[in-house]
Order: C-alpha cells, then sequence, then structure tokens
C-alpha cells in the first residue's frame, strides 16, 4: 500500500498536474483501491472542517498585510536603506538582499512575497554594479526563505493547526533561528567575496549622515512587526486578531504617505485572494488525502514502518531530515508540510522531542525544500522576475545557501536552546 501510494504521487507530481489536484486525485485512487465503504463521501465535511479553524483566518490577512507594504513603495525604501548600511561588507548589496528579505519577513510571513518583493528591487543592481550573477539571485532566493520562519510565519500557523501546538510559543521559537539563519547566509557571501574578491562587484559608499538619515525607512516595517507580535505577547491579540492589526497599521502607514488609492487596494485585494486560494485549496486537498490515509490504514502502516525500524532518536532525526530533503525536490512546501506533518509529528514527540523544537526544524528542512530544484519555488520566482538567462544560473547560486540552511539543522539539533530558550522565557 506505502509502496504503491508513493509510486502514484511521483507519477502524478511528475506529470505537472498542480500540487492540490494531485494530492486530491491520490485520495480518489486509494479509496476504491483499498476501502470497502465510499470515503469520496466525505469530502464536503472534510473541506468544511479544514477551513473553518479560526487561526487560518491569520494566512489571508498576513498575505494582505504583505502586499500592502510592497504595493505602498515600503519594500523599496527599506531595500535603499539597507543597501547603505551592509554594502560595505565583503558582497555589498547581496547583504542588503539578506537584511531586507529579513526585515520584510518579520511583516510578510511568506516566502514566495518576501522573495519577489526583494528580488523586484535588486536585480537591476547585479549589472550596474558588476555582480556575479548566480550568487547574487541564490541570496534573493535564500533571502526569501526566511519568509517562513520569522514571524509572523504563514507556516508556523500551519504547524500550529496541525499539532495542536501554540502559535505563540512557535513564533517565539522563530526569532533567534531566523536571525541566525540570515546571519548565516551573509557569512556566506563574505566566505565567498573574500574567496572571489571579483564576485562582489563595485563598493557602494555611503555618508553617516546618509545612512542615519535612511533610518526612518526601517521604522515602518519595524512598527508593524512591534504591532503584530507585540500585541499577541501583551495578550491583547490572538494570532489572527493580531494580524488583522498589522493590516489596519499598514494602510494607515500607506494613507500617511500618501499611497493609499483605490486602484492600489484593488490590486492588495485581488493578489491576496489568488494566493489565499492557492493555500487553501492545498489545506483541503491534502485534508482529504489524510483522512483517506487514515481510514484505509496507510497512516498507521507508515508509522508502523518507521517505528519498526528501531532507530534511536539522534538516527530517527537524521532519518527525517533525508526524508524532507528527497520530498523536497519534488514537493510543494506547504502540501509536504500537511501531509507529513501528521505521520511525522507523533513519531518524533514520542521519542521524546519538543514539538515547538520540532516546528522550527521542519520549517528549517521546508526552507531547504524553497531553495532544491526542480519544484524550489524561490527559485522559480526569482527566475521568473529576470527578462533573460537560465534557471541553472538561479540553483547554482542558491546551493551554498543549502549548505548554511543544513549547517543551521545542525546547531538547532546540538543546541536545542536557540529555539527553546524565548518560549521558556516568555512562555
Amino acid at each position: 500500500m506505502i509502496v504503491v501510494a508513493l509510486i502514484l504521487l511521483l507519477v502524478l507530481i511528475g506529470l505537472s498536474i498542480p500540487v492540490a489536484a494531485a494530492l486530491g486525485v491520490l485520495g480518489l485512487i486509494l479509496d476504491p483501491l483499498y476501502s470497502m465503504l465510499p470515503l469520496t463521501r466525505a469530502m464536503g465535511e472534510l473541506a468544511w472542517s479544514s477551513s473553518n479553524e479560526f487561526l487560518l483566518v491569520a494566512i489571508p490577512l498576513f498575505i494582505m498585510l504583505g502586499e500592502v507594504l510592497l504595493r505602498a513603495g515600503f519594500a523599496e525604501r527599506m531595500y535603499g536603506a539597507m543597501s547603505l548600511w551592509l554594502s560595505w561588507l565583503p558582497g555589498g548589496l547581496m547583504h542588503a538582499n539578506i537584511g531586507a528579505s529579513t526585515l520584510f519577513s518579520a511583516t510578510s510571513g511568506s516566502s514566495v512575497a518576501t522573495a519577489a518583493t526583494v528580488g523586484t528591487v535588486a536585480l537591476p543592481q547585479i549589472k550596474r554594479f558588476g555582480y556575479n550573477e548566480p550568487l547574487f539571485l541564490g541570496s534573493i532566493a535564500a533571502g526569501g526563505t526566511l519568509g517562513i520562519l520569522i514571524p509572523p510565519s504563514i507556516n508556523l500557523v500551519i504547524y500550529g493547526v496541525l499539532t495542536n501546538s501554540s502559535v505563540p510559543k512557535l513564533y517565539l521559537a522563530g526569532i533567534i533561528p531566523g536571525f541566525l539563519m540570515a546571519a548565516l547566509f551573509m557569512a556566506v557571501i563574505v566566505v565567498a567575496c573574500i574567496a572571489k574578491p571579483q564576485w562582489g562587484g563595485q563598493r557602494v559608499t555611503a555618508s553617516w549622515g546618509e545612512r542615519f538619515a535612511s533610518l526612518v525607512h526601517l521604522l515602518p516595517p519595524l512598527g508593524i512587526f512591534l504591532l503584530v507580535v507585540g500585541s499577541i505577547y501583551a495578550g491583547i491579540a490572538t494570532p489572527t486578531e493580531a494580524a488583522a492589526l498589522g493590516v489596519v497599521g499598514a494602510l494607515v502607514l500607506a494613507a500617511v504617505f500618501g499611497r493609499l488609492k483605490i486602484a492600489m487596494l484593488r490590486e492588495v485585494v485581488e493578489s491576496s485572494m489568488r494566493a489565499t486560494a492557492m493555500i487553501m485549496i492545498i489545506v483541503i486537498a491534502a485534508a482529504f488525502l489524510n483522512f483517506i490515509m487514515s481510514a484505509i490504514g496507510l497512516t498507521d502502516a507508515i508509522t508502523s514502518s518507521i517505528t519498526g525500524l528501531g532507530l534511536s532518536p539522534g538516527w530517527m532525526l537524521l532519518a527525517i531530515v533525508i526524508f524532507y530533503v528527497i520530498l523536497g525536490c519534488f514537493m510543494e512546501t506547504l502540501s509536504m508540510m500537511i501531509t507529513t506533518i501528521p505521520i511525522v509529528a507523533p513519531i518524533m514527540t514520542a521519542l521524546g522531542f519538543d514539538p515547538i523544537w520540532l516546528g522550527i526544524v521542519i520549517i528549517v528542512l521546508v526552507e531547504t525544500a524553497l531553495i532544491t530544484p526542480p519544484v524550489g519555488l524561490n527559485l522559480f520566482v526569482v527566475q521568473s522576475l529576470r527578462k533573460s538567462g537560465s534557471m541553472q544560473a538561479v540553483i547554482n547560486g542558491s546551493l551554498p545557501f543549502v549548505a548554511a540552511l543544513f549547517l543551521m539543522i545542525a546547531l538547532l539539533a546540538a543546541f536545542p536552546g536557540l529555539a527553546l530558550w524565548l518560549p521558556s522565557v516568555f512562555g
């Protein structure tokens, strides 16, 4: 049963069928093959029950928050400020790519939105300052992955819903690893540009007066971050309510800067609806597939097969890392989370792993899937922003950052306190 399900999934994905459709079709095929009852009749109830969770309302709100900040022009100003403060490092504006991605991640919650936003502003700088194109493109794709680790993260909300974990604790757990991940990405750029100085392009110079004057452009995203995350930990708002506060705050800032227009609002709503529909159809299809898998005994078969290996906690963690790395090469990140976490999380927590820590590890593994071919979403996002050039350049430039992500997983395994210290202090 496990082999048949895996082969069918790989065939459906290999046929380039949209992920949500592939998951749904897999459930429709497994039902008559292994079930005596017509399980598909529960599809309507499953669609409703999997999408009426109050916490999921945060998803369209966080998407809308990022859209408002992007279309109001804050991202461009933020990138300009980061370029003045970070361009003195070996690698110049590539550090601005990481810095701007980090700051935008603290307001967006979406990796794709982060990569697209920073990439739109940053790409023209490659030829202007003579940067090594693959590494520059890789820094944009890698920086975008921070959108699902640094709070507010849509993927952490999904993990919290799937495992019944505290989203505020998950947000706290993601802060230190998120900023450490950004530092590791910057270290990759520094090492590469020290080894190959010509990759670093022309140095952008700025006076201290210009740098301090640019700080005003960093205040809006920082203010939104404090409003969203601060309201959660002050006990004023739930994550969903905090997301709504963030949208209101972003709209107020857009109005103050004179960018709040009817046309802009229309674009924000359309983009938010499109992204939310894509996410929710994957959530519903994966919920249906999980129901079919549980009903026919496939989930229990997978669980017993894994636990029957008799691996120690350390070896099991290594097996899970390898599993997600391989799966991430073929499967979109959100659907990968929704289909695997209900199986993986109970096994790992039974072995003594903390569910909050496990959530951060899985998110880092999912980040790796975002920049590994052939289905790395951020690779496609960055490539779609280019006017010419092959996809191979984006892939080659992303590989050093994949190594940094593996280092992050090793650090989390060796020092669990990186993720668990803040939740223990403020939890």
